[in-house]
């Protein structure tokens, strides 16, 4: 079973993530901001990160950056969520996905699939 962690500060879209994740058979974690996320993922490896662009705390420019520079962490692959095209992120701050807000169950799934399949964690 693939594991998915999902970082996001609203509520409502972890809950609606979570159940559509778990319905396709992944185990999801969850978390409120990038700082949170960082913590959950020294308690258990995702096979993909799902995580949004702008939050308290970390927002997730920060995070992905946290992760690049981690040994440990850098081959996670992470989808990126914004509102926001993703021309507009830091030239920097480059996900192996991206998914633009709002985005339907078949677009998150074939993205996911996507960067899953091309990544080598």
């Amino acid at each position: 079973m693939r594991t998915v962690l999902v970082v996001d500060d609203e509520l409502g879209i972890v809950e609606s993530l979570g159940e559509v994740l778990g319905d396709e058979g992944f185990a999801v974690v969850t978390a409120r901001n990038g700082k949170d996320g960082l913590r959950k993922l020294l308690e258990q490896r995702p096979d993909v990160v799902l995580l949004d662009y702008m939050m308290p705390v970390m927002d997730g420019a920060d995070m992905l950056r946290e992760l690049a520079r981690s040994e440990t962490h850098r081959a996670i692959p992470v989808v990126m969520m914004s509102a926001a095209p993703r021309k507009n992120l830091p030239a920097d701050c480059q996900p192996a996905g991206y998914l633009r807000k709002p985005f339907d169950v078949d677009e998150l799934l074939l993205e996911l699939n996507r960067v899953l399949a091309a990544s080598t964690v």
